[in-house]
Parts: C-alpha cells; sequence; structure tokens
C-alpha cells in the first residue's frame, strides 16, 4: 500500500504544480511532461486501434464494397453544394491537425467541408504488380501489409503517418528515388470526383493531362477517392553501408556518385555539419551475414540518426543487415531528429528500454494540442523545410543552407525527375538529377527571422530552377510562386474542369501571403 500512497501523493503534487504554474506554462514550457504521460499513451491506442481496423476489413474483403459506397457519399455531397448554389470553396472535411504538415490551414473553417473518411487498402493485385489503395492509407499500413505478402512499393516516403493522398496531391520521396523518381512517378492511375460531382479516372493513356496535373495540385483539381501505385518484389534485409565523409567538396562528389549508381537501391546522406557527413548506400538482399544484423526498428534501440553519427565520431566504415521494414520506417521513431527538441531525453538507454515502445507521439497529436503559443514559437524559432535542387547545384545549395539557416543535421535525398509537363518537371527534356536537403531543426544563425530567412532560400531555388515542398511554410508572393512551379497545364484543366469556383487555387491554398 505504501507504494500506491507515495504514488498518489506524487500525482496530487505534480496536479498542485500544474494549478499554480498554470495548463499553458507546463505545456509550453515542460512539454515533454505532456506528451509522456498523455500524448505516448494516446498514440499507442490510435495505432493499435487503427492497425486492427485495416487488417480486420482486408481479411473481411469489405474494403470494395464500401468504397463504391463511400464514392457515392461524396458525389452526392459534392451535387448538394452544387444545388445550393456553389458560394464557397470546396475542400476535403478532415481536420488540419490530423495531417502531417506543420502548416495551419483556416480555409477550412470558411470552406465547405466535404466528408472522405477513406483509409483502405483496396486491392493487391500481384498479376498487374499494383496496389489500389484510398486516398487516407498511410505508410504504416502498406508497408505491414506489402512486407508480409512479399511486395514493397518502390519509393516508399519514410514516417508511419504520410498518406498516399498527401503524398499524391503534395509530393513523397525516399532514398530509392534516384532510380524511380518521387511518389508521383510511381503511381499509374488516380480516380477523382471533379467539380461536377462526376467520378473520372486518369492515366498515362486515359485523361493524360489530368493525371500529369494532379500531383503537387494540393486537392484544387477534385477529390482523390482511390489510387493504383506500382509495386515490386520486396527482399528480407537491407544491406547498409556506412562511409563518415569530412570536407563539402567531398560530400557533394561522393554523394553524386553514390546517386549515380544504379546498382545502390537506397542512397541517403546525414550531414551533421558544413564539412561532415555520412553517406548511406544499400541494396536489398534475402540474406544477411549473421554478426552484422541490426534491428534498428527495436524499442531500445538508438535513434537511427544517433546511430549514423556514431560513424562519424568514429571515422569508420560499416556495413549493416536491417529488416527492409525497420529500413523503410528508420527515422520514424525519432521523427527525423525532431523529437529531440519535444523529449530531451528520449534517446537515453533507460527510455528506451521503459517507453521506447510507445514512441513517437502522433504528429497529430502534437498539433491538436501545441496551443497558439508553441505554434507561433516553432513559427518564428524552427525550420521545417525541403527544398529540391539540381543536384549539379548541391554544393552551392548547403552553403546556402547553412549561411541562412544553419540547421544541422541535414537530410539528402537524391531523385530522378523526368520531363513532364505538370507542375514539377526540369527545365530542359531531358530527366535531371535532383536532391532534396531537407532542414528541421531551430536555426543556429543569430538574429533568425523566419519570413526573410526562408525567402533567402526561396528565391535561391528558383534561382537553380529548383522546388519547395508544399507542406511547409511558403512565403513567395504569387509571381514568385509561378516562377518556381509550370502552371500551364494546371490553369488549363482549372478552367476545363470548372474548378475556378470549386477549388482554391493552390496557391491561395498553401501560401502564407495568401492565406487569411
Amino acid at each position: 500500500m505504501d507504494p500506491l500512497l507515495y504514488l498518489g501523493g506524487l500525482v496530487v503534487l505534480f496536479l498542485l504544480w500544474i494549478k499554480v504554474k498554470g495548463l499553458d506554462y507546463v505545456i509550453v514550457h515542460q512539454r515533454w511532461i505532456f506528451v509522456c504521460l498523455f500524448l505516448l499513451p494516446l498514440s499507442v491506442i490510435f495505432d493499435v486501434y487503427y492497425y486492427l481496423r485495416a487488417w480486420l476489413i482486408f481479411k473481411m474483403c469489405s474494403a470494395p464494397k464500401q468504397h463504391d459506397q463511400r464514392v457515392r457519399n461524396i458525389q452526392r455531397q459534392v451535387r448538394e453544394w452544387r444545388k445550393e448554389g456553389g458560394k464557397t470553396h470546396m475542400c476535403t472535411g478532415r481536420p488540419g491537425w490530423l495531417t502531417v504538415s506543420l502548416r495551419v490551414g483556416k480555409y477550412k473553417k470558411t470552406n465547405k467541408n466535404i466528408m472522405i473518411n477513406m483509409m483502405d487498402i483496396l486491392e493487391v493485385d500481384t498479376q498487374r504488380q499494383v496496389v489500389r489503395v484510398e486516398p487516407l492509407v498511410n505508410m504504416g499500413q502498406i508497408t505491414a501489409l506489402l512486407n508480409s505478402l512479399g511486395w514493397t512499393l518502390p519509393v516508399l516516403p519514410e514516417l508511419d503517418d504520410l498518406t498516399v493522398g498527401g503524398l499524391v496531391m503534395g509530393t513523397g520521396i525516399e532514398s530509392s528515388s534516384h532510380i524511380y523518381g518521387l511518389f508521383q512517378h510511381i503511381c499509374v492511375a488516380f480516380e477523382l470526383v471533379l467539380a461536377d460531382g462526376s467520378l473520372v479516372r486518369c492515366t498515362e493513356e486515359e485523361n493524360s493531362d489530368l493525371f500529369h496535373a494532379v500531383p503537387w495540385s494540393c486537392g484544387t483539381l477534385g477529390f482523390l477517392v482511390a489510387a493504383e501505385i506500382k509495386i515490386v518484389p520486396a527482399r528480407l534485409w537491407v544491406r547498409l553501408q556506412y562511409e563518415p565523409i569530412r570536407g563539402l567538396e567531398n560530400i557533394c562528389r561522393r554523394f553524386s556518385e553514390a546517386s549515380e549508381d544504379k546498382n545502390n537501391t537506397f542512397v541517403e546522406g546525414l550531414q551533421y555539419s558544413l564539412d561532415e557527413a555520412v553517406i548511406m548506400t544499400g541494396t536489398m538482399t534475402d540474406t544477411a551475414e549473421p554478426d552484422k544484423i541490426n534491428r534498428i526498428g527495436l524499442h531500445y534501440k538508438p535513434w537511427f540518426f544517433k546511430h549514423v553519427e556514431r560513424y562519424l565520431t568514429e571515422n569508420k566504415k560499416a556495413v549493416e543487415y536491417i529488416p527492409l521494414r525497420h529500413y523503410y520506417h528508420r527515422h520514424t521513431r525519432s521523427i527525423f531528429w525532431e523529437l529531440q527538441d519535444i523529449i530531451p531525453f528520449g534517446n537515453h538507454p533507460v527510455f528506451r528500454w521503459l517507453f521506447g515502445w510507445m514512441v513517437p507521439p502522433k504528429i497529430s497529436l502534437l498539433k491538436l494540442t501545441q496551443g497558439e503559443t508553441i505554434r507561433q514559437l516553432y513559427e518564428q524559432h524552427h525550420v521545417v523545410q525541403d527544398m529540391l535542387v539540381p543536384m549539379k547545384h548541391i554544393q552551392t545549395a548547403i552553403a546556402r543552407f547553412h549561411q541562412d539557416i544553419h540547421v544541422y543535421p541535414l537530410w539528402l535525398c537524391p531523385f530522378m525527375l523526368p520531363p513532364g509537363r505538370g507542375m514539377v518537371h526540369p527545365k530542359g527534356e531531358e530527366a535531371e538529377l535532383y536532391v532534396d536537403i531537407g532542414a528541421y531543426g531551430e536555426p543556429g544563425v543569430k538574429h533568425f527571422q523566419a519570413k526573410a530567412s526562408c525567402r533567402q532560400l526561396e528565391q535561391f531555388v528558383r534561382e537553380v530552377h529548383g522546388f519547395q515542398m508544399l507542406y511547409a511554410d511558403v512565403y513567395m508572393e504569387r509571381s514568385e510562386f509561378w516562377e518556381m512551379f509550370d502552371g500551364t497545364l494546371y490553369h488549363r484543366l482549372r478552367k476545363e474542369l470548372g474548378c475556378q469556383d470549386a477549388f482554391p487555387e493552390v496557391y491561395d491554398k498553401i501560401c502564407k501571403a495568401a492565406r487569411h
């Protein structure tokens, strides 16, 4: 009984402390307490519920029948909006806090919300080598199912909670993108409900213009209700080689060489300072050397970016064999390296052993509970940006990141960008190798100003014909935005499909200069 009394006393003291300090103070200054006591357990409950739900629905084969009914329900809502006069734009009814993006979209308060509850895997067709899914299916669901069947996606973006709809309407990338391109490039068909309530299927051959215009359109051409995505045979392990490199020129040269080598299934770089990085190259295999196996996804294992840093500190090359699904979600437990700012002791061995199985907290729950104070602090003193620049400009780009924001580690991920007629394509008529430079963390430059610093980066990216991922805060003016992105096909289709009165323009939906 004594331990229970002791625990009860601690709880009472904790509640009194919260009452004295105020809940806002605790959430802002001691956020780890709130995250550990409430958000981690809630996240586990969410994950268990959605995993069991997805498993049962797929096993019962009920998803296709329910899918058709859901599509008809969306069509009904759109037609009702038209009958009511279409006085406001439409958008999905999914709450903004459920998205992985840190951006706060206020348009949902004024637009007509169309409820789209579509989160099931509909079919795995191994003959055609495609998987057909609904837009709210996430990467965790897909790997759990496909890997168990011996298949995988050619490009499987990192975080568990990233959805197919977000990756199609926005974009997605992974360390295999130097071979397969962005997530949009492994999609073979989209199904959309348009502004008039009609259901349309588009592919490279059928409604081809719409097929090319959908990626990066952020839901401003229609409501995505299904996507067909390529699948490839999976292997049991990833043979991953770690190579520490010093000197910016050496880093850029080695990373470019590894990215151009198609024998590497996976290529990734983690840059820990201007002159220090670890380049990782990997291949899938069914065999592994027993003494080199590292199951990095186990809850008690060090966070991946800390594990990688060890090879830099020890200045040695190494090879490990990692289970395929562990590799795909290697940055999930630490949300890349963002979790260290929320739970500073999260990578401590004791915490990992006792509570690591509950990590990470759901990004959606972090957003829901952050409050206006934390949101403003993050906006002004925190950077979350992915800039896509041609590989030939990588050295200059890293130097600009260092000068303008000074955030480390930097995530380096190569991808092949084929020619096309959508919003994002190379300047010329041939495929070109690009690199995604991801910066996530607190800027190290003095007198950092979010808007001014990000606008400097945006200007540089435009000058080298690069692109900015649209999940993040975008500070460009309208003319600057359409200088970066090719709106020719997009604007033509918005007129032809009657989207101008039905959906906001992509710029108005995502850019800070336009939001209200």
